[in-house]
């Protein structure tokens, strides 16, 4: 069997291909699980070095546009590039380049197989939004209404719909998941909006100082990275019939808030290294977050088997666990 990630060398990528590499099989579309003979890796950077030294892995790097006509036939897919909320919103095109135009070029490639791909496409909550001339959102549930407020749910809500129809028209079996933010990140700050819910965590940890740039008692929805992983394979492995509505299936949510990260940071450490926090608020970030939900009901998720984390305290520990 082979599986391509596109995002391979970003970090839900990395994370994904380590963990199909030492599984070394997996169940697909409800299928008996098979030997994964190789995973073919698509994005602008090479990968981690130990991913590229592995002999089942195939690397190709540029952009999606360009690079999907070269790559092989797959029975699975993991669509997980593209460019996320805060350079979106910064950069129209970009977005647009990224998000559309890359998703297109990936359900392209599916469709000239001769067998239809298993494929995932990573969405977002940021499909969701506050349209300000309606009543409050509320709590999201899974036949909420996405209403983006941001040219990334846009774009993301778009390639929900282009999956669906690929699925309808039977070019691919398509599973669209709407991703949470996910937090704790390691590694270098990226371009997210949301990226400081990672930052406010992982920088204290590390000594230095990080910045909240929204109210502390914002809510926020967020989700692990081995939860994030546990709903993208959960997505690949179940039957249609399992998978059910060709709409996009909404992750499990943990609803925070930054004041409370800081709390457990603090709790989990047993220290204060929370006074690393900077609380400086950045109206723009601020206003994009005022659009994004934070509660969810996901009893479709739930009824896959997956549920979110108990707590924010017990998602510091497995980043520490993980960094050793």
């Amino acid at each position: 069997m082979r599986v391509l990630i596109t995002g391979g060398a970003g970090f839900l990528g990395s994370v994904l291909a380590r963990r199909i590499l030492a599984d070394g099989s997996l169940p697909v579309g409800g299928a008996a699980p098979a030997p994964v003979d190789e995973v073919v890796l698509v994005d602008l950077a090479e990968p981690a070095k130990d991913l590229a030294a592995d002999p089942r892995v195939r690397v190709l790097t540029g952009e999606l546009a360009e690079r999907m006509p070269d790559a092989p036939d797959a029975d699975l897919v993991f669509h997980l590039a593209g460019v996320v909320s805060g350079a979106a919103e910064a950069d129209f095109d970009l977005g647009m380049r990224g998000n559309l135009d890359g998703t297109r070029a990936v359900l392209e490639r599916c469709r000239a197989q001769a067998v239809p791909p298993v494929l995932v496409y990573s969405s977002s909550l940021a499909v969701f939004g506050q349209d300000p001339a309606l009543a409050p959102l509320g709590e999201v549930r899974d036949d909420t209404l996405p209403r983006p407020q941001t040219s990334y749910g846009t774009q993301k809500f778009i390639g929900e719909l282009l999956v669906a129809d690929y699925a309808r028209k039977g070019f691919v079996r398509g599973r669209s998941v709407r991703l949470m933010t996910v937090s704790v990140r390691p590694g270098r700050p990226n371009a997210a909006a949301s990226g400081f819910l990672s930052g406010i965590v992982r920088e204290p940890l590390a000594g230095l100082r990080a910045v909240c740039p929204v109210p502390p008692d914002t809510e926020v929805a967020l989700s692990s990275p081995s939860r994030t992983i546990e709903g993208l394979l959960r997505a690949a492995e179940v039957s249609d019939a399992e998978w059910g509505s060709r709409s996009a299936l909404t992750l499990p949510a943990l609803t925070t808030t930054p004041r409370a990260m800081a709390e457990s940071l603090d709790r989990v450490t047993g220290t204060s290294a929370s006074d690393l926090i900077d609380w400086e608020e950045d109206p723009a970030i601020t206003a994009m977050f005022a659009t994004w939900p934070a509660r969810f009901r996901t009893d479709r998720a739930a009824a896959l088997g997956l549920e979110p984390e108990s707590s924010y305290d017990d998602v510091i520990r497995a980043y520490l666990a993980d960094l050793g």
